[in-house]
C-alpha cells in the first residue's frame, strides 16, 4: 500500500487522489491572473476542497513554456500570502508548494505547506534534496530539461520513455540517499517534450510503476490536448477528462488538475470499474 505522510496525516494512495491547482501568478497559461487576488483565490480554494481535492498545489512562479523569470523574494511573497490565507480559512487543507527553489520550499513549509512539488526534480537548485529531507515532507520529483524559458528547445530524445524513466530513477535514488522518505514521480508532460512525446509517455505510463513510487499525472488543459483538438485551453476540459481516465488506467495515483469535480468523478468511475 502506498501512503504519504503529510504533516502527520497518512494519505492512502490505493484510491487515487486529486490535487487542485492554485496559481498565484498573473501569467499562467490557463488561469493566469484569475486567482491572483485573495478573494478569488479563497473562492477557488473553497470550491476545490468542497469538490473533493485532497491536495492544493500553490505556485507563485509561472512554468508555462517561455515564462518570464521572477525573483525569489517576489515568489516567496506571493506563495506565503496565499498559504497563510488558505490555512487561516481552511486549517485542514493539505498544501503542496510548487517551486524549484529550496528557499521558497523552506519558507512555504514553515508557513504550513505539507508537500514540495519541484518541476525541475532538483536540477535547478542543488540544495533542494537536502532542504526537503530536513523539512521531512513528501517530494514530487518531476522530469524536465533546462528551465521553463529554454525547455521547449530541449526535446531531442532517442527514446523518450526510456530516457525519462532512467533520469527519474537516478534522481529518486539521489533523493532517497539525501534522506527524503516519501517521493512521488511526475513524467513532466509538456516539459521539454513535444506533443508526440507527451502522448508516448502517457501511453507508456504503466512502465513508471517500476520506479516503485506513486505517479502524478499533470495533463490538465495542456497544449498536448488543445493543440491536438485544435481548440484552446479554455475548451480542453473534455480532453483533460479523457486523458485523466487513461492516466488512471495506466497507474497514476495523483491527478493534478484545474477542474477538481470532473477529476474526482473520473476517480469514482475508475474505482467502480476496478471493483
Amino acid at each position: 500500500m502506498q501512503t504519504l505522510n503529510c504533516r502527520g496525516n497518512l494519505i492512502d494512495l490505493s484510491i487515487p487522489k486529486v490535487m487542485g491547482i492554485i496559481n498565484v501568478t498573473p501569467d499562467s497559461f490557463y488561469d493566469g491572473g484569475i486567482t491572483f487576488s485573495e478573494k478569488e483565490m479563497l473562492k477557488q480554494t473553497e470550491k476545490m476542497l468542497s469538490e473533493g481535492a485532497t491536495f492544493l498545489d500553490v505556485g507563485g512562479y509561472s512554468t508555462r513554456p517561455g515564462a518570464e523569470d521572477i525573483s525569489d523574494t517576489e515568489e516567496i511573497r506571493r506563495v506565503l500570502e496565499a498559504i497563510e490565507n488558505i490555512l487561516k480559512r481552511f486549517p485542514e487543507a493539505l498544501i503542496s508548494i510548487d517551486t524549484f527553489r529550496s528557499e521558497v520550499a523552506k519558507k512555504a513549509v514553515e508557513a504550513g505547506a505539507a508537500i514540495v512539488n519541484d518541476v525541475s526534480g532538483g536540477t535547478l537548485d542543488a540544495e533542494m534534496y537536502n532542504t526537503v529531507a530536513k523539512l521531512k515532507v513528501p517530494y514530487i520529483l518531476m522530469h524536465m530539461r533546462g528551465t521553463p524559458k529554454t525547455m521547449a528547445k530541449l526535446t531531442d530524445y532517442k527514446n523518450v520513455t526510456i530516457e525519462v524513466l532512467k533520469d527519474l530513477a537516478e534522481k529518486i535514488a539521489l533523493a532517497h540517499a539525501s534522506g527524503i522518505n516519501d517521493i512521488i514521480a511526475d513524467p513532466g508532460f509538456g516539459f521539454a517534450k513535444t506533443r508526440e512525446q507527451s502522448f508516448e509517455l502517457l501511453n507508456n505510463l504503466q512502465l513508471f510503476q517500476n520506479l516503485k513510487v506513486p505517479i502524478l499525472a499533470g495533463v490538465s488543459r495542456k497544449s498536448m490536448i488543445y493543440k491536438t483538438l485544435e481548440t484552446s485551453a479554455e475548451n480542453a476540459l473534455n480532453g483533460t477528462t479523457s486523458l485523466n481516465t487513461i492516466a488512471l488506467l495506466k497507474g497514476a495515483s495523483i491527478l493534478r488538475v484545474h477542474d477538481v469535480k470532473e477529476a474526482v468523478e473520473c476517480v469514482k468511475l475508475f474505482e467502480n470499474l476496478k471493483s
